[in-house]
């Protein structure tokens, strides 16, 4: 059986992780890079070089996509260039795609790439990194689905610290707070950091310089009836990363190191499974998967949609004097 062609776009050090991943696969061939900056492509080749001889590389997307014949490819590219390049791979006949998170900036760039995977067939999933972090997920799969907690009631996650930005880490808590939700958002309502009353879109840089984005506050209701509380930051406060799950009989503490369960005076540590590749790696091995197997995706398009559509939510209701938004936009 022939090998699946991988190209990565996005060459520096995510796309690096991205191409990590595929180390160890027999399925696979890495076969492109893209990226702006011939150095960066030069050591992205002489990186990965031992293990696959033929890597060609790119500085234009398109050329990449027309010549290599690809099965898959992943971008990691700043924030808000996502969206031409997974259309463009979607339509160019890619049968699978991993992109970094946030899926987009503005609705309209993360419908265009979800209604673009959905014409095309394609597999795309969004890399909320947790999802592939086997503590959150083993918590979502066999405490929370597995009604350890009774039925869930509301979801509160916490991202405080420097890299409070809305759109760099935000997108990773809210994903989270979405996760354990298990629910589309139906409305929200938002306030944002002090000294961002007129942002309205975004001004990000790729998530170098904290100063381009504001941390929020906000409330998510969804669909069935749970409820989600974003707290993200101030940034002056201590950096950390976490959530609470609310149940009818318990409820879940959840960190990057530790969760629990509490009922009553009881606290239960949770003991998650033990994987040989997490993360990042891991969601693109998923990605190769689907292609090669079907399936469905942990953190599919769909979801990454839902996430974009709550941060530009609350950019909305800060507009509107804090008030209450209605998704989708």
């Amino acid at each position: 059986m022939a090998k699946l062609r991988v190209g990565v776009i996005g060459c520096s050090g995510i796309g690096t992780t991205h191409a990590s991943g595929l180390i160890g696969l027999d399925n696979v061939e890495l076969a492109a890079g893209c990226d702006f900056v011939q150095d960066t492509l030069d050591a992205f080749k002489a990186q990965y070089q031992d293990k696959w001889d033929g890597i060609s590389l790119y500085t234009n997307h398109k050329e990449m996509l027309a010549q290599e014949d690809l099965d898959v490819v992943t971008v990691a590219t700043s924030d808000h260039r996502h969206a031409d390049l997974v259309v463009d791979a979607s339509n160019a006949g890619v049968k699978g795609i991993f992109c970094e998170k946030p899926m987009a900036t503005t609705v309209e760039d993360a419908k265009r790439m979800l209604d673009a995977s959905e014409k095309n067939g394609t597999y795309l999933s969004i890399d909320h990194t947790r999802r592939w972090q086997p503590l959150w997920r083993h918590t979502k799969d066999e405490v929370v689905d597995g009604g350890q907690i009774g039925d869930v009631r509301y979801v509160i996650g916490t991202l405080s610290g420097g890299r409070a930005m809305l759109f760099r880490n935000g997108t990773h808590c809210v994903d989270a707070i979405c996760y354990y939700a298990d629910s589309d958002p139906v409305w929200v309502s938002a306030e944002l950091e002090e000294g961002y009353e007129d942002y309205t879109e975004y001004k990000g840089d790729g998530g170098h310089d904290p100063a381009t984005e504001p941390s929020a506050h906000g409330y998510i209701h969804f669909a069935n009836g749970v409820r989600g509380y974003y707290a993200g930051g101030p940034k002056n406060t201590p950096s950390g990363f976490r959530a609470e799950i609310v149940g009818t009989d318990g409820y879940v503490l959840i960190n990057d190191q530790v969760a629990t369960i509490h009922k009553g005076d009881s606290v239960e540590k949770i003991e998650a499974p033990s994987w040989g590749v997490t993360g990042i790696p891991a969601g693109v091995q998923e990605t190769i998967k689907l292609v090669a197997e079907g399936g469905t995706p942990v953190s599919p398009a769909s979801a990454g949609y839902n996430v974009v559509q709550i941060i530009i939510g609350f950019l909305t209701s800060q507009q509107q004097d804090n008030g209450k938004v209605k998704l989708p936009l």
